[in-house]
């Protein structure tokens, strides 16, 4: 019972922490990205309605690129990890004192020793599954993918992108003078970027102060750098 209790309780903390994972990097992608290519546009052109296509074309595209790269790294992580099943499996069977002295010396970096030892090992390696799913776990560091994982996470990642981008192109929606759109976009993306780094921070540990600098820099120069650019050419 205690057992099942630990699995679930691993897998529930695992999930979360891909789901903000994927939250992360849809978001930042989001907020950036059409943030630039609007400040840039607004530089070059003379009409909120070509700013708000090319940006709504824009974050439809991402949205598909950023999910279509989680769905093929969820893939991928399934494929490593069938892949290494195979080739334990493989030395369990044909590497089998190899294998033993292996589980050995993963105990016994946890402080066991002698006769505990020997009980444990034996324990393990007398039944297949077992000592593979330990070997999988202790020597490889690998846990099992959820099959569904990497819909869940391309459907994560293209949503986030998806809210992400269409909030500095709100104001283009509504306001026709493209500088004053620009001026509400640069807020309102700010105001995002800075709640957004805050958040990230919280989650993954970081400072949050430094978490929010670092994402309101980060759009802070790509928009000028693509208004910059736009400006010189045009």
């Amino acid at each position: 019972m205690s057992n099942d209790h630990h699995s679930d309780h691993s897998e529930t903390h695992f999930t979360s922490t891909a789901v903000v994972r994927d939250i992360v990097i849809g978001m930042a992608d989001g907020l950036t990205v059409p943030f630039a290519l609007a400040a840039g546009l607004s530089a070059a052109v003379d009409s909120s309605a070509i700013i708000v296509t090319a940006g709504l074309a824009e974050v439809a595209a991402g949205s598909i690129a950023m999910g279509l790269g989680g769905y093929l790294a969820g893939k991928t992580d399934i494929e490593h990890y069938d892949s290494e099943l195979k080739r334990e499996a493989h030395e369990i069977k044909h590497l089998r004192e190899h294998e033993i002295l292996e589980v050995e010396e993963i105990l016994s970096e946890y402080g066991l020793k002698g006769s505990a030892l020997k009980t444990v090992v034996k324990s393990i390696t007398s039944n297949r599954e077992r000592w593979l799913k330990f070997m999988m776990k202790f020597e490889l560091n690998l846990e099992r993918p959820d099959p569904k994982r990497a819909m869940i996470s391309a459907a994560t990642i293209a949503t986030s992108y998806i809210v992400g981008g269409l909030i500095p192109l709100m104001p283009y929606f509504f306001i026709s003078d493209i500088m004053s759109a620009l001026k509400m976009s640069v807020i309102a993306t700010s105001i995002a970027l800075v709640l957004f780094g805050w958040i990230k921070g919280r989650f993954t540990g970081v400072n949050q102060g430094r978490s929010a600098t670092q994402t309101l820099v980060i759009g802070a120069l790509a928009s000028s750098a693509a208004f910059g650019i736009a400006h010189l050419l045009s």
